[in-house]
């Protein structure tokens, strides 16, 4: 009797690389801006962390806008 579970596809493991890989992009990215900011805020003297907020925030506005793009590319081929 044969299984009835069948092998993934290429192409799904393919997309599983891809998505592993944006995490591993997104954790490494948001973990140094907040080291650089912990940093920035160190140096500057500033009273509120001004700088650990707002440069995560724009690793995540860059990423997000990066993934957009990927994600919505249309093929060449049409």
């Amino acid at each position: 009797m044969k299984s009835t579970m069948a092998k993934p596809p290429q192409d799904s493991n393919k997309l599983l690389r891809q998505y592993a890989g944006l995490a591993a992009q997104i954790i490494v990215f948001l973990g140094l801006a907040v080291f650089v900011g912990l940093k920035l805020d160190q140096k500057f003297h500033f009273t509120f962390p001004v700088l650990v907020w707002v440069l995560p925030l724009l690793v995540l506005i860059g990423l997000m806008t990066k993934m957009i793009r990927d994600t919505s590319r249309k093929n060449d081929n049409n």
